[in-house]
Protein backbone atom coordinates (compact mmCIF):
# COMPACT_ATOMS: atom_id res chain seq x y z
CA UNK A 1 0.00 0.00 0.00
CA UNK A 2 1.04 3.61 -0.56
CA UNK A 3 1.50 6.68 1.61
CA UNK A 4 -0.19 10.02 0.86
CA UNK A 5 0.55 13.39 2.46
CA UNK A 6 -2.17 16.05 2.15
CA UNK A 7 -0.90 19.64 2.25
CA UNK A 8 -3.77 22.04 2.94
CA UNK A 9 -4.20 25.70 3.92
CA UNK A 10 -6.14 26.50 7.11
CA UNK A 11 -9.35 27.11 5.17
CA UNK A 12 -12.53 25.08 5.68
CA UNK A 13 -13.51 25.18 2.01
CA UNK A 14 -10.14 23.75 0.98
CA UNK A 15 -10.01 21.00 3.59
CA UNK A 16 -13.57 19.68 3.33
CA UNK A 17 -13.31 18.23 -0.22
CA UNK A 18 -10.15 16.30 0.70
CA UNK A 19 -11.65 14.70 3.81
CA UNK A 20 -13.65 12.16 1.83
CA UNK A 21 -10.71 11.41 -0.45
CA UNK A 22 -8.47 10.69 2.51
CA UNK A 23 -11.15 8.46 4.03
CA UNK A 24 -11.39 6.45 0.81
CA UNK A 25 -7.63 5.98 0.75
CA UNK A 26 -7.57 4.82 4.36
CA UNK A 27 -10.46 2.42 3.71
CA UNK A 28 -8.41 0.89 0.89
CA UNK A 29 -5.46 0.23 3.18
CA UNK A 30 -3.30 3.22 2.30
CA UNK A 31 -1.61 5.44 4.90
CA UNK A 32 -2.60 9.10 5.06
CA UNK A 33 -1.15 12.09 6.90
CA UNK A 34 -1.76 15.82 6.79
CA UNK A 35 0.24 19.00 7.21
CA UNK A 36 -1.54 22.29 7.91
CA UNK A 37 -0.95 25.50 9.88
CA UNK A 38 -4.09 24.67 11.87
CA UNK A 39 -3.97 20.97 12.85
CA UNK A 40 -7.01 21.36 15.12
CA UNK A 41 -9.11 22.49 12.16
CA UNK A 42 -8.12 19.43 10.14
CA UNK A 43 -8.87 17.21 13.13
CA UNK A 44 -12.31 18.77 13.59
CA UNK A 45 -13.26 18.45 9.93
CA UNK A 46 -11.68 15.07 9.17
CA UNK A 47 -12.41 13.30 12.44
CA UNK A 48 -10.32 10.96 14.58
CA UNK A 49 -9.59 8.45 11.81
CA UNK A 50 -7.99 11.00 9.51
CA UNK A 51 -4.41 10.01 10.27
CA UNK A 52 -1.66 12.08 11.84
CA UNK A 53 -1.83 15.84 11.36
CA UNK A 54 1.49 17.67 11.45
CA UNK A 55 1.79 21.37 12.12
CA UNK A 56 3.58 23.98 10.05
CA UNK A 57 3.80 27.73 10.29
CA UNK A 58 1.06 29.83 8.72
CA UNK A 59 0.53 33.44 7.75
CA UNK A 60 -1.96 35.97 9.10
CA UNK A 61 -4.95 36.67 6.90
CA UNK A 62 -4.75 40.44 6.70
CA UNK A 63 -7.97 42.39 6.86
CA UNK A 64 -8.77 42.99 3.22
CA UNK A 65 -10.43 46.36 2.55
CA UNK A 66 -14.05 45.67 1.74
CA UNK A 67 -14.00 47.97 -1.28
CA UNK A 68 -11.30 45.96 -3.07
CA UNK A 69 -12.60 44.19 -6.18
CA UNK A 70 -11.19 42.72 -9.37
CA UNK A 71 -7.41 42.71 -9.99
CA UNK A 72 -6.66 44.71 -6.85
CA UNK A 73 -8.45 42.16 -4.69
CA UNK A 74 -6.54 39.36 -6.41
CA UNK A 75 -3.22 41.13 -5.88
CA UNK A 76 -4.03 41.66 -2.21
CA UNK A 77 -4.88 37.98 -1.80
CA UNK A 78 -1.60 36.86 -3.36
CA UNK A 79 0.70 39.46 -1.80
CA UNK A 80 -0.79 39.49 1.67
CA UNK A 81 -1.77 35.86 2.10
CA UNK A 82 -1.04 33.15 -0.48
CA UNK A 83 2.63 33.93 -1.10
CA UNK A 84 3.52 34.56 2.58
CA UNK A 85 1.57 31.41 3.45
CA UNK A 86 3.67 29.35 1.05
CA UNK A 87 6.95 30.70 2.43
CA UNK A 88 5.82 30.11 6.01
CA UNK A 89 4.54 26.59 5.34
CA UNK A 90 7.55 25.37 3.36
CA UNK A 91 9.88 24.35 6.25
CA UNK A 92 7.10 22.48 8.03
CA UNK A 93 5.99 20.79 4.82
CA UNK A 94 9.53 19.61 4.18
CA UNK A 95 9.81 18.31 7.74
CA UNK A 96 6.50 16.46 7.32
CA UNK A 97 7.70 14.88 4.08
CA UNK A 98 10.92 13.74 5.72
CA UNK A 99 9.04 12.35 8.74
CA UNK A 100 6.17 10.62 6.91
CA UNK A 101 8.03 9.70 3.69
CA UNK A 102 5.00 9.78 1.38
CA UNK A 103 4.84 8.15 -2.02
CA UNK A 104 2.59 10.98 -3.26
CA UNK A 105 2.01 14.53 -2.03
CA UNK A 106 -1.53 15.87 -2.49
CA UNK A 107 -1.18 19.65 -2.57
CA UNK A 108 -4.08 22.07 -2.42
CA UNK A 109 -4.03 24.41 -5.40
CA UNK A 110 -3.45 27.39 -3.10
CA UNK A 111 -0.95 25.64 -0.79
CA UNK A 112 1.96 26.20 -3.14
CA UNK A 113 4.49 24.91 -0.62
CA UNK A 114 3.23 21.35 -1.09
CA UNK A 115 3.89 21.36 -4.83
CA UNK A 116 7.21 23.19 -4.63
CA UNK A 117 8.65 21.01 -1.86
CA UNK A 118 7.51 17.83 -3.64
CA UNK A 119 9.15 18.99 -6.87
CA UNK A 120 12.33 19.92 -5.03
CA UNK A 121 12.53 16.47 -3.40
CA UNK A 122 11.66 14.59 -6.57
CA UNK A 123 8.28 13.35 -5.35
CA UNK A 124 5.16 13.00 -7.49
CA UNK A 125 2.42 15.38 -6.47
CA UNK A 126 -1.22 15.84 -7.30
CA UNK A 127 -3.11 19.11 -7.35
CA UNK A 128 -6.31 19.28 -5.31
CA UNK A 129 -8.38 21.98 -7.05
CA UNK A 130 -11.24 22.89 -4.75
CA UNK A 131 -12.48 25.50 -7.21
CA UNK A 132 -12.64 25.31 -10.99
CA UNK A 133 -11.98 29.02 -11.52
CA UNK A 134 -8.29 28.56 -12.36
CA UNK A 135 -9.21 26.38 -15.35
CA UNK A 136 -11.04 29.26 -17.01
CA UNK A 137 -7.88 31.40 -17.30
CA UNK A 138 -9.41 34.29 -15.32
CA UNK A 139 -6.42 36.53 -16.14
CA UNK A 140 -6.67 36.11 -19.91
CA UNK A 141 -7.76 39.73 -20.30
CA UNK A 142 -5.22 41.05 -17.79
CA UNK A 143 -1.78 40.27 -19.26
CA UNK A 144 0.11 42.55 -16.87
CA UNK A 145 -1.48 40.91 -13.85
CA UNK A 146 -0.68 37.49 -15.29
CA UNK A 147 2.95 38.49 -15.85
CA UNK A 148 3.23 39.85 -12.31
CA UNK A 149 1.81 36.62 -10.92
CA UNK A 150 4.28 34.48 -12.86
CA UNK A 151 7.16 36.62 -11.61
CA UNK A 152 6.03 36.18 -8.02
CA UNK A 153 5.69 32.41 -8.44
CA UNK A 154 9.19 32.33 -9.93
CA UNK A 155 10.59 34.19 -6.94
CA UNK A 156 8.76 31.81 -4.61
CA UNK A 157 10.28 28.82 -6.41
CA UNK A 158 13.74 30.32 -5.99
CA UNK A 159 13.11 30.77 -2.27
CA UNK A 160 11.59 27.42 -1.30
CA UNK A 161 11.54 25.10 -4.30
CA UNK A 162 13.78 23.78 -7.04
CA UNK A 163 15.16 26.74 -9.02
CA UNK A 164 15.48 24.46 -12.04
CA UNK A 165 11.84 23.36 -11.81
CA UNK A 166 9.34 24.38 -14.45
CA UNK A 167 5.91 23.15 -13.33
CA UNK A 168 3.29 25.68 -12.27
CA UNK A 169 2.58 24.80 -8.61
CA UNK A 170 -1.13 25.23 -9.29
CA UNK A 171 -1.21 22.52 -11.98
CA UNK A 172 0.64 19.28 -11.35
CA UNK A 173 2.05 17.57 -14.46
CA UNK A 174 1.26 14.27 -12.72
CA UNK A 175 -2.40 14.69 -11.77
CA UNK A 176 -4.93 17.51 -11.34
CA UNK A 177 -8.10 16.63 -9.42
CA UNK A 178 -11.02 19.02 -9.95
CA UNK A 179 -14.00 18.73 -7.63
CA UNK A 180 -16.50 19.75 -10.30
CA UNK A 181 -17.60 18.61 -13.76
CA UNK A 182 -17.57 20.22 -17.22
CA UNK A 183 -21.37 20.48 -17.05
CA UNK A 184 -20.86 23.27 -14.51
CA UNK A 185 -17.31 24.46 -15.15
CA UNK A 186 -17.61 24.63 -18.92
CA UNK A 187 -15.69 22.81 -21.64
CA UNK A 188 -13.24 20.13 -20.52
CA UNK A 189 -9.57 20.99 -20.15
CA UNK A 190 -6.55 18.82 -20.92
CA UNK A 191 -4.92 17.27 -17.89
CA UNK A 192 -7.84 17.73 -15.51
CA UNK A 193 -9.59 14.77 -13.90
CA UNK A 194 -13.12 15.92 -13.17
CA UNK A 195 -14.30 13.89 -10.20
CA UNK A 196 -17.25 15.99 -9.07
CA UNK A 197 -17.81 17.20 -5.52
CA UNK A 198 -16.46 15.21 -2.61
CA UNK A 199 -19.55 15.10 -0.39
CA UNK A 200 -19.06 13.22 2.86
CA UNK A 201 -20.77 13.07 6.22
CA UNK A 202 -19.80 15.80 8.67
CA UNK A 203 -19.90 15.91 12.45
CA UNK A 204 -23.47 16.18 13.71
CA UNK A 205 -24.74 19.70 14.28
CA UNK A 206 -26.06 19.61 17.80
CA UNK A 207 -28.33 22.46 18.74
CA UNK A 208 -29.92 23.27 15.39
CA UNK A 209 -33.68 23.75 15.96
CA UNK A 210 -35.03 21.28 13.43
CA UNK A 211 -38.47 21.56 15.01
CA UNK A 212 -38.60 25.20 13.83
CA UNK A 213 -38.93 24.18 10.19
CA UNK A 214 -42.47 24.37 8.80
CA UNK A 215 -43.27 21.52 6.42
CA UNK A 216 -45.97 23.66 4.83
CA UNK A 217 -43.52 26.31 3.58
CA UNK A 218 -40.44 26.25 1.37
CA UNK A 219 -37.09 26.67 3.11
CA UNK A 220 -34.65 29.21 1.64
CA UNK A 221 -31.08 29.01 2.94
CA UNK A 222 -28.94 32.16 3.02
CA UNK A 223 -25.20 31.75 3.58
CA UNK A 224 -22.07 33.73 2.78
CA UNK A 225 -19.68 30.96 3.79
CA UNK A 226 -17.06 31.06 6.52
CA UNK A 227 -14.82 33.88 5.29
CA UNK A 228 -17.14 36.81 4.56
CA UNK A 229 -18.53 37.77 7.96
CA UNK A 230 -16.76 41.13 7.73
CA UNK A 231 -18.64 42.30 4.64
CA UNK A 232 -22.01 40.60 4.77
CA UNK A 233 -24.12 42.76 7.09
CA UNK A 234 -26.00 44.80 4.51
CA UNK A 235 -26.60 41.84 2.21
CA UNK A 236 -27.92 39.60 4.98
CA UNK A 237 -30.26 42.38 6.08
CA UNK A 238 -31.58 42.71 2.52
CA UNK A 239 -32.17 38.96 2.42
CA UNK A 240 -34.03 39.00 5.70
CA UNK A 241 -36.36 41.75 4.51
CA UNK A 242 -36.97 40.19 1.09
CA UNK A 243 -37.76 36.76 2.49
CA UNK A 244 -39.89 38.05 5.35
CA UNK A 245 -42.14 39.67 2.74
CA UNK A 246 -42.74 36.15 1.39
CA UNK A 247 -43.44 34.54 4.74
CA UNK A 248 -46.75 33.21 3.45
CA UNK A 249 -44.84 30.61 1.44
CA UNK A 250 -41.18 30.57 2.57
CA UNK A 251 -39.12 30.31 5.72
CA UNK A 252 -35.61 31.76 5.73
CA UNK A 253 -32.63 30.19 7.47
CA UNK A 254 -29.80 32.74 7.60
CA UNK A 255 -26.26 31.83 8.62
CA UNK A 256 -24.81 34.84 10.45
CA UNK A 257 -21.39 33.87 11.86
CA UNK A 258 -20.48 37.48 12.55
CA UNK A 259 -23.59 38.21 14.59
CA UNK A 260 -24.48 41.26 12.50
CA UNK A 261 -28.24 40.64 12.59
CA UNK A 262 -30.44 40.76 15.65
CA UNK A 263 -32.81 37.83 16.03
CA UNK A 264 -36.39 38.11 17.24
CA UNK A 265 -37.55 35.75 19.94
CA UNK A 266 -40.30 33.49 18.68
CA UNK A 267 -39.75 34.47 15.05
CA UNK A 268 -41.54 31.86 12.92
CA UNK A 269 -40.44 33.27 9.56
CA UNK A 270 -36.69 33.98 9.76
CA UNK A 271 -34.20 31.85 11.69
CA UNK A 272 -30.83 33.55 12.33
CA UNK A 273 -28.08 31.24 13.58
CA UNK A 274 -24.26 31.48 13.77
CA UNK A 275 -23.81 28.32 11.70
CA UNK A 276 -25.96 25.93 9.72
CA UNK A 277 -25.61 22.15 9.20
CA UNK A 278 -25.73 22.82 5.49
CA UNK A 279 -25.60 19.27 4.13
CA UNK A 280 -28.17 17.99 6.59
CA UNK A 281 -30.48 20.90 5.80
CA UNK A 282 -30.12 20.37 2.05
CA UNK A 283 -30.87 16.68 2.48
CA UNK A 284 -34.08 17.50 4.35
CA UNK A 285 -35.23 19.72 1.51
CA UNK A 286 -34.45 23.32 0.52
CA UNK A 287 -36.19 25.25 -2.23
CA UNK A 288 -33.38 27.71 -2.99
CA UNK A 289 -29.96 28.76 -1.74
CA UNK A 290 -28.87 32.40 -1.67
CA UNK A 291 -25.09 32.58 -1.38
CA UNK A 292 -21.81 34.27 -2.32
CA UNK A 293 -21.00 31.81 -5.14
CA UNK A 294 -18.33 30.09 -3.10
CA UNK A 295 -17.41 26.90 -4.94
CA UNK A 296 -18.23 24.53 -2.11
CA UNK A 297 -21.55 26.21 -1.29
CA UNK A 298 -22.57 26.11 -4.94
CA UNK A 299 -21.54 22.49 -5.43
CA UNK A 300 -23.27 21.32 -2.26
CA UNK A 301 -26.51 22.98 -3.36
CA UNK A 302 -26.31 21.57 -6.88
CA UNK A 303 -25.36 18.12 -5.56
CA UNK A 304 -28.86 18.18 -4.05
CA UNK A 305 -30.46 19.69 -7.17
CA UNK A 306 -31.19 23.03 -5.48
CA UNK A 307 -31.07 26.18 -7.68
CA UNK A 308 -29.31 29.31 -6.48
CA UNK A 309 -29.31 33.06 -6.23
CA UNK A 310 -25.61 33.97 -6.37
CA UNK A 311 -24.08 37.25 -5.23
CA UNK A 312 -20.31 36.97 -5.78
CA UNK A 313 -18.06 39.07 -3.56
CA UNK A 314 -14.42 38.45 -4.62
CA UNK A 315 -11.71 35.95 -5.57
CA UNK A 316 -13.07 33.05 -7.66
CA UNK A 317 -16.69 33.84 -6.86
CA UNK A 318 -17.53 35.90 -10.00
CA UNK A 319 -16.24 33.02 -12.14
CA UNK A 320 -18.29 30.44 -10.25
CA UNK A 321 -21.36 32.70 -10.41
CA UNK A 322 -20.95 32.88 -14.17
CA UNK A 323 -20.84 29.08 -14.32
CA UNK A 324 -24.11 28.85 -12.40
CA UNK A 325 -25.83 31.32 -14.74
CA UNK A 326 -24.45 29.65 -17.88
CA UNK A 327 -25.73 26.28 -16.64
CA UNK A 328 -29.19 27.83 -16.07
CA UNK A 329 -28.99 26.63 -12.47
CA UNK A 330 -29.51 30.03 -10.90
CA UNK A 331 -29.56 33.80 -11.23
CA UNK A 332 -26.99 36.42 -10.28
CA UNK A 333 -27.43 39.62 -8.31
CA UNK A 334 -24.91 42.34 -7.45
CA UNK A 335 -23.67 41.88 -3.91
CA UNK A 336 -22.94 45.52 -3.16
CA UNK A 337 -25.91 47.11 -4.91
CA UNK A 338 -28.76 44.65 -4.60
CA UNK A 339 -32.04 45.95 -3.22
CA UNK A 340 -34.79 44.16 -1.33
CA UNK A 341 -36.94 44.26 -4.47
CA UNK A 342 -34.24 42.76 -6.71
CA UNK A 343 -33.48 40.02 -4.21
CA UNK A 344 -37.15 39.20 -3.88
CA UNK A 345 -37.53 39.05 -7.66
CA UNK A 346 -34.51 36.74 -7.93
CA UNK A 347 -35.87 34.37 -5.30
CA UNK A 348 -39.29 34.37 -6.97
CA UNK A 349 -37.66 33.43 -10.29
CA UNK A 350 -35.79 30.53 -8.75
CA UNK A 351 -38.84 29.19 -6.95
CA UNK A 352 -41.38 29.73 -9.75
CA UNK A 353 -39.51 29.10 -13.01
CA UNK A 354 -38.95 25.35 -13.52
CA UNK A 355 -36.01 25.86 -15.88
CA UNK A 356 -33.73 26.70 -12.96
CA UNK A 357 -34.66 23.56 -11.06
CA UNK A 358 -34.22 21.58 -14.28
CA UNK A 359 -30.75 23.09 -14.70
CA UNK A 360 -29.84 22.26 -11.11
CA UNK A 361 -31.05 18.69 -11.62
CA UNK A 362 -28.87 18.32 -14.72
CA UNK A 363 -25.83 19.33 -12.70
CA UNK A 364 -26.86 16.99 -9.89
CA UNK A 365 -26.94 14.07 -12.32
CA UNK A 366 -23.49 14.95 -13.69
CA UNK A 367 -22.04 15.39 -10.21
CA UNK A 368 -23.34 12.07 -8.94
CA UNK A 369 -22.04 10.13 -11.93
CA UNK A 370 -18.53 11.61 -11.73
CA UNK A 371 -17.35 9.46 -8.82
CA UNK A 372 -16.50 12.04 -6.16
CA UNK A 373 -14.11 11.08 -3.39
CA UNK A 374 -13.81 7.49 -4.58
CA UNK A 375 -12.85 8.54 -8.10
CA UNK A 376 -10.23 10.91 -6.68
CA UNK A 377 -8.81 8.12 -4.52
CA UNK A 378 -8.61 5.83 -7.54
CA UNK A 379 -6.66 8.42 -9.51
CA UNK A 380 -4.27 8.95 -6.60
CA UNK A 381 -3.78 5.22 -6.18
CA UNK A 382 -3.00 4.85 -9.87
CA UNK A 383 -0.48 7.69 -9.65
CA UNK A 384 1.29 5.92 -6.78
CA UNK A 385 1.40 2.67 -8.76
CA UNK A 386 2.81 4.41 -11.82
CA UNK A 387 5.57 5.87 -9.71
CA UNK A 388 6.46 2.45 -8.26
CA UNK A 389 6.62 0.93 -11.72
CA UNK A 390 8.62 3.86 -13.06
CA UNK A 391 11.10 3.67 -10.19
CA UNK A 392 11.48 -0.07 -10.68
CA UNK A 393 12.19 0.44 -14.36
CA UNK A 394 14.78 3.10 -13.62
CA UNK A 395 16.49 0.91 -11.05
CA UNK A 396 16.42 -2.17 -13.25
CA UNK A 397 14.46 -3.93 -10.54
CA UNK A 398 12.63 -7.18 -11.14
CA UNK A 399 9.67 -5.88 -9.18
CA UNK A 400 6.43 -6.59 -10.98
CA UNK A 401 3.23 -4.63 -10.87
CA UNK A 402 1.76 -7.48 -8.85
CA UNK A 403 3.78 -6.19 -5.91
CA UNK A 404 1.80 -2.98 -6.11
CA UNK A 405 -1.87 -3.69 -6.93
CA UNK A 406 -3.69 -0.91 -8.68
CA UNK A 407 -6.10 1.28 -6.80
CA UNK A 408 -8.94 -0.24 -8.79
CA UNK A 409 -7.97 -3.68 -7.51
CA UNK A 410 -8.04 -2.55 -3.89
CA UNK A 411 -11.42 -0.89 -4.27
CA UNK A 412 -13.11 -3.50 -6.47
CA UNK A 413 -14.87 -5.38 -3.70
CA UNK A 414 -16.28 -2.19 -2.17
CA UNK A 415 -17.45 -0.89 -5.54
CA UNK A 416 -19.32 -4.09 -6.31
CA UNK A 417 -20.84 -4.07 -2.84
CA UNK A 418 -22.46 -0.66 -3.06
CA UNK A 419 -22.47 -0.07 -6.82
CA UNK A 420 -20.76 3.28 -6.45
CA UNK A 421 -19.95 5.17 -9.67
CA UNK A 422 -16.62 4.43 -11.25
CA UNK A 423 -14.06 7.16 -11.72
CA UNK A 424 -14.00 9.10 -14.94
CA UNK A 425 -11.38 10.99 -16.88
CA UNK A 426 -7.70 10.50 -17.49
CA UNK A 427 -4.65 12.36 -16.28
CA UNK A 428 -2.63 14.11 -18.96
CA UNK A 429 -0.21 16.98 -18.92
CA UNK A 430 -1.93 20.28 -18.17
CA UNK A 431 -1.50 22.83 -20.92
Amino acid sequence: MSRFLFVVPPLVGHINPTVGVAAELVASGHAVAWVCPDPALVGRLAGPGAGPVMACAGAPRGERPTELRGPEALKFLWERYLLPLAESMAPGVRAAVEAFRPDVVVADQQAFAGALIAERLGLPWATSATTSAEFTDPLAGLPKVGQWLQQRLGALREAVGDPAGTADPRFSPHLVLAFSTPELAGSAHDGVCWVGPSITARPSAAGFPWEWLDAGRTTVLVTLGTANADVGGRFLDMCRSALRERADRVQAVIADPGGVLSARDGDKDVLIVPSVPQLSLLERGVGAVVCHAGHNSVCEALWHGVPLVVAPIRDDQPVVAGQVVDAVAGVRVRFGRVTVQKLASAVDSILDDPEYRDGAHRIRTAFRSAGGARAAALHLGDLAVRQVVSAAARDGSAMSTRAAPTSRDTLAHRESADAAPRRTGTAREFR
